[in-house]
């Protein structure tokens, strides 16, 4: 196909591509989210322990890799559009089996199934909306989409828990089934081609070594590295926040809903805060600034939790600040390191895609480990300890950045 130009000016048609992207990704996040608040009843009507109530993420996270290594490549060949297209169509058929499920076993499988619509996120729908829109527009593009997805983990838990009061925790996967199917329209009726090249090979010795290659680039690894470490505190509070708060501290559904009010609301005050930033400052510089509330505020949890293990408030408040922060760092080092290489964008996003969910699901059975065997202060420890690394990461890679424009600067 003919080469496309990135969009430098948002109009209302434009706008329709990533609002339908993000609605989906609102879909599978709050697939979820939603659930969250009543793991414990689907735990309980299986007759299975709490410990299977974070192993429902995890699935579905593991799911968030099996095909990225595929989808890439494909999409890079075949084209963006259809590969999403049939993406959605796979999360609406596997949401609308679930409400069928027999056991434990089976709802763990589908929401593996369910996981793996990560996988057309990552790498299709980002990669596109990187190449739709030129480098301040897909940054501005990104933090706004991120603000709506955490609408996901905002709200799911207190719309889960009020769903509760009103209907069983199997019908809640009509709901986001009918959210996938919105998603999937305003894609067929908007979304660009922006990729597409038939002679690229997508046999297993050709993306074998185009993987080898990203694997041994050094700024593609350690960015990827840093977007799964940086969100690995946030997504085991998801996943364990349930046991911690309901199963443990004894507080009620809808007390544990309004506890993940002060993290997300920060997270979507980092984003907006990205977004007014995008072309006033360089793009690395949130990642500088961002840095210390991460560090501040996953050092204030653990210090709270080590005074007082069952610290679950300042623990959250912790989290909170740290929340700003991530929200601050996200969009630029994932347009960063998508740009790091000169490999098709697909392949980039698929490598960066299966690196940050592998991170992301070692990171919660780590963090699972540590609240099982010490409370909430192995919890924060292990937390501050991710944020620890990703601060070496983003370092090294702003190096070897700098390192790469002074070459390109010497040779021109």
């Amino acid at each position: 196909m003919a080469a496309y130009t990135p969009i430098s000016t948002l109009t209302l048609r434009h706008l329709l591509f990533p609002l339908s992207l993000v609605l989906f990704e609102f879909a599978t996040y709050i697939a979820h989210d939603m659930i969250q608040p009543g793991m414990l009843l689907v735990t309980g009507e299986f007759n299975v322990g709490p410990e299977w109530v974070s192993a429902s993420l995890t699935a579905y996270l593991i799911g968030g890799i099996v095909l990225q290594w595929l989808l890439g490549p494909l999409s890079d060949k075949y084209g963006r559009r259809p590969i999403l297209l049939f993406g959605v169509l796979f999360f609406i058929l596997a949401c609308a089996i679930t409400p069928f499920v027999q056991s434990i076993e089976q709802f763990i499988t589908l929401r593996f199934m369910q996981g793996i619509s990560l996988c057309f996120i990552g790498a299709v729908g980002y990669a596109a909306v990187q190449e739709a829109f030129d480098e301040t527009l897909s940054v501005r593009i990104m933090a706004l989409m991120a603000n709506v997805a955490l609408l996901a983990p905002l709200a799911g838990p207190l719309a889960g828990a009020a769903f509760l009061d009103v209907s069983g925790w199997r019908n809640m996967f009509w709901l986001f089934a009918l959210i996938a199917a919105l998603a999937w329209f305003g894609l067929w009726r908007a979304m660009p081609e922006t990729a597409g090249d038939r002679s690229a090979s997508v046999s297993l010795a050709s993306l074998g070594k185009g993987y080898l290659a990203l694997a041994r680039d050094r700024q593609v690894m350690s960015g990827s590295l840093a977007i799964g470490l940086v969100f690995i505190p946030i997504l085991a509070w998801v996943a364990l926040s349930p046991v911690i708060l309901i199963h443990d501290a004894g507080l009620s559904r809808m007390q544990y809903a309004l506890l993940q009010l002060p993290v997300f609301l920060a997270m979507i005050a980092g984003n907006l805060t990205l977004g007014r930033l995008s072309g006033r400052w360089p793009i690395e510089q949130p990642l500088r600034f961002g840095a210390w509330p991460i560090l501040l505020g996953l050092g204030l949890a653990l210090l709270c939790t080590l005074v007082n293990n069952q610290s679950y408030l300042w623990m959250t408040a912790g989290l909170s600040l740290y929340g700003f922060g991530a929200g601050l760092v996200n969009a630029g080092l994932y347009r960063l390191t998508l740009f790091a290489s000169n490999a098709g964008k697909g392949s980039v996003a698929a490598m960066l895609g299966m690196v940050s969910i592998l991170a992301f699901a070692l990171g919660i059975e780590l963090t699972k480990y540590g609240y099982f065997n010490g409370g909430n202060r192995l919890f924060s420890l292990i937390n501050f300890a991710c944020g620890l690394v990703w601060f070496a990461l983003v370092t090294a890679f702003l190096r070897e950045r700098q390192r790469r424009s002074t070459v390109i600067t010497r040779v021109k």
